[in-house]
């Protein structure tokens, strides 16, 4: 059974979301602001009123709401302020993937309450919206998979709307209907009882709105396409679609045997399957689960100088911090009327416990020290596979404040043959011509990167060290030959890499996994990634990934 066009599928979705917007809890529509994504949103008139746009900068005081300071110095007694949540039933959330894990945390909880939430996704690659609301909303549309010049429009009756939702009260509940979807959600790898919740509000809406007496069959189907599909973390297994090691009913069993009134299984797995995205099925079929391990960013510091504001935080004026004066104000307010009896002055009456003071988060700048095995028949390519991964990831270092550093071992040590830089002239010209050959010397290369990594995170760098290499390690750290000393070496290395808390890359590039190097990148905390036969492009893209 083929999937609906995108276009079918994100007006069914919005017509089902209008029926039972608290049940479904939301949407994503995830893409670049266009005409699509415009007309989609435009379309939402049919949800609860009023709607809140709550932009990812917004304040606790400006989302929850708080005291008034103006208003209260004025009149001399408390006035509270009400928050963008305030009586919102709608919450339209424009570049969600922004918002920090505190405040979609907090949105989440709105939704628990009872709103419904239109999440605008406008990330590149891996930004994606927080779990925790992503969870709470039902739909999810790929804006960039509808033509824009198609008519978007639903075009749904209001009164189409409200006798569906007249009717949707009125479904009863059937135990194998949520079996069903159990079923196919835990064949797809979805074990979260939120989504099969969401699952079956999405059936019975849809059976409201096609005046099926009952869910049926179409209706678990359409629930399978739209609410699990895009959730889908494995593809189901051989045994799962025809299990052999069931009993087959004999002619008397299937006579007695009641039958299942929901859609066959074999023709829901397939259509689930027609209505994944198209990126996801061939990232699910061939086993590639990429999961970002970081911000893509350096580490987070904080300070008072710079950065990110956070939440004031009452502290002393000591000539290092910053007077946050609207917090002051804040927190001084309930108290003018008390201080003003005490005290023949006039004004506003301020004690130093009111004082807070303004905090910033600042992100540190990130450092990429490639290791790279130089040694053997195979140096040469290796050399000139990593220099065109390093240049490619200069290329984007500007935007995500990377600079690179180069370490190369052969023979009986290693040797930095580029220091941190963002300077792709610099790195042209130091990589002009890398010398290849000899044995090689792991630990020495590990040691190496090491202590760069040491150097650079004391000037504040947040260092993570890549290696690459086919892992035959045959020198030791005292450059003699000797294998069994050379592993040694390489295990403690990874060892103090790892009581360093250095994230760490190790690339194999082998024509065949290394058991060593995928230990060696287990005792160093660090990701192992086989890469046979890389060239420059292929690492630059599992590098950038790995720290996206």
């Amino acid at each position: 059974m083929d999937a609906p066009l995108p276009l079918d599928q994100a007006k069914l979705a919005l017509t089902l979301l209008a029926i039972d917007p608290v049940g479904l809890g939301g949407i994503v529509i995830r893409g670049r602001a266009g005409p699509a994504r415009d007309a989609l949103v435009a379309d939402l008139s049919a949800l609860p009123r009023p709607h809140a746009r709550i932009a990812p900068t917004v304040t606790d005081a400006q989302l929850n709401g708080g005291l008034d300071v103006a208003r209260t110095l004025s009149n001399r007694k408390l006035v509270h302020a009400e928050g963008a949540l305030g009586n919102a039933a709608t919450l339209l959330l424009p570049m969600a993937e922004r918002l920090t894990p505190e405040r979609a945390a907090r949105l989440a909880s709105a939704l628990d309450e009872g709103r419904t939430a239109i999440a605008l996704d406008e990330g590149i690659d891996d930004e994606v919206l927080a779990r925790v609301l992503e969870d709470r909303l039902a739909f999810r549309i790929e804006t960039d998979m509808i033509p824009a010049r198609m008519n978007v429009k639903t075009a749904s009756d209001p009164d189409v709307i409200r006798k569906a939702q007249s009717r949707l009260t009125k479904l009863p509940t059937c135990a194998s209907d949520i079996e069903a979807l159990a079923t196919l959600a835990a064949q797809f790898g979805i074990h979260s009882l939120r989504a099969l919740h969401l699952a079956f509000r999405c059936a019975r809406a849809h059976a409201a709105l096609m005046t099926h007496e009952t869910v049926d069959e179409a209706d678990i189907l359409v629930a399978g396409m739209l609410v699990l599909a895009h959730r889908a973390t494995q593809m189901p297994s051989v045994e799962d679609e025809h299990p052999d090691n069931q009993p087959q009913d004999t002619p008397d069993d299937a006579e007695s045997k009641p039958q299942n009134p929901t859609l066959d299984d074999d023709i829901l797995l397939e259509a689930v399957k027609a209505a994944l995205p198209p990126d996801l099925l061939a990232r699910l079929s061939s086993g590639r689960i990429r999961r970002a391990t970081g911000s893509g960013s350096g580490a987070k510091k904080r300070g008072n100088r710079r950065g990110r504001p956070l939440p004031a935080r009452q502290g002393k004026l000591d000539g290092t911090t910053r007077l946050d004066i609207v917090a002051t104000l804040r927190a001084a307010a309930p108290w003018q009327t008390i201080r003003a009896k005490s005290s023949s002055e006039k004004g506003v009456h301020i004690r130093p416990n009111d004082f807070h003071i303004k905090r910033f988060e600042e992100t540190s700048d990130r450092l990429l020290v490639f290791a790279v095995d130089a040694s053997g028949s195979a140096a040469f390519a290796r050399l000139a596979e990593a220099k065109g991964a390093v240049e490619l990831l200069l290329a984007e270092a500007y935007a995500r404040r990377d600079h690179v550093a180069l370490v190369a071992f052969r023979g009986e040590a290693a040797e930095v043959l580029l220091p941190p830089t963002r300077s792709l002239v610099q790195t042209k010209r130091r990589l002009a011509a890398l010398p290849g050959g000899g044995g090689t010397p792991l630990a020495a290369g590990l040691q190496a990167a090491l202590e760069v990594a040491r150097t650079a995170a004391r000037k504040g760098l947040t260092p993570t060290i890549a290696l690459l290499t086919d892992g035959r390690a045959n020198i030791a750290l005292d450059g003699q030959p000797n294998r069994k000393d050379a592993r040694e070496d390489a295990k403690r290395l990874a060892q103090m890499i790892a009581a360093e808390g250095v994230e760490t890359l190790v690339i194999d590039t082998g024509t065949r996994p290394e058991p060593d190097l995928k230990t060696l990148s287990q005792t160093a905390l660090g990701h192992y990634i086989p890469l046979p036969r890389a060239d420059a492009k292929r690492l630059a893209t599992a590098v950038s990934d790995a720290l996206a």
